[in-house]
């Protein structure tokens, strides 16, 4: 996982730096997933089709806010994020390739925000899940420079539909000014075909390292 290397060895870390940064990424894939569908089933009346946000609060100006949805929820975001956060730190240490952590971090710091400021703190939360967005699908096209084929395919191909996804909904709303193709899932269906690649990429790639740490491992 050099600069000069791209396809990456295992000789080229830490194992115990990889072991903590894919065990903190597959933990914090998990709670991901599992907080928000747990705060989904606990949300009266919640309907996919509404934004993920709306699970810690609605917009104002008369903000709607269900619990324990909303704790679950902001608790979700603010534990993903510090665990993203601290697998950042731990590939810096480990990866020639600076740039691909120091995004990551920014990733994990843009998803602890999104807990610290709900849907009903304006303008913050809005910047927040937006610089998400953008640095996640960012952030894992990037990791395709820094794995092995054909994992590298992958993150490629999972980075690029988040943000083509989240490029279009920008093109249909201020460019050409009609519906947007995927209008039929409603906001947060089209939300979560941005969310839900980036999250499946925080899995698979924290088990990625995980096994590079297994293999030096058992290679010294």
């Amino acid at each position: 996982m050099s600069e000069s290397n791209p396809s990456g060895t295992p000789s080229q870390f830490e194992s115990s730096s990889l072991s903590v940064a894919g065990s903190s990424l597959v933990v914090s894939g998990f709670i991901a997933f599992m907080g928000i569908i747990t705060a989904e089933v606990l949300h009266p009346n919640y309907s996919t089709r509404q934004d993920i946000s709306d699970l810690g609060s609605t917009r104002p100006p008369n903000p709607i806010i269900h619990e324990p949805s909303a704790t679950i929820f902001n608790s979700t975001m603010l534990v993903t994020g510090a665990l993203v956060l601290v697998a950042a730190y731990f590939l810096f240490r480990a990866v020639d390739r600076r740039g691909f952590p120091v995004a990551l971090a920014i990733f994990g710091a843009s998803i602890f925000g999104v807990g610290v400021f709900p849907g009903n703190v304006t303008p913050w939360h809005g910047l927040f899940a937006l610089l998400t967005f953008f640095t996640g699908g960012i952030t894992v096209v990037l990791s395709s420079r820094v794995v092995s084929r054909p994992f590298s395919v992958l993150c490629g191909l999972f980075g690029g539909l988040s943000l083509l996804v989240l490029v279009s909904v920008f093109f249909y709303g201020l460019v050409v000014g009609g519906p947007h193709p995927l209008a039929f899932l409603g906001s947060g269906g089209i939300e979560r075909w941005v969310v839900y690649p980036l999250v499946l990429w925080i899995l698979a790639f924290g088990g990625y390292l995980l096994g590079l740490a297994g293999t030096d491992a058992a290679s010294s």
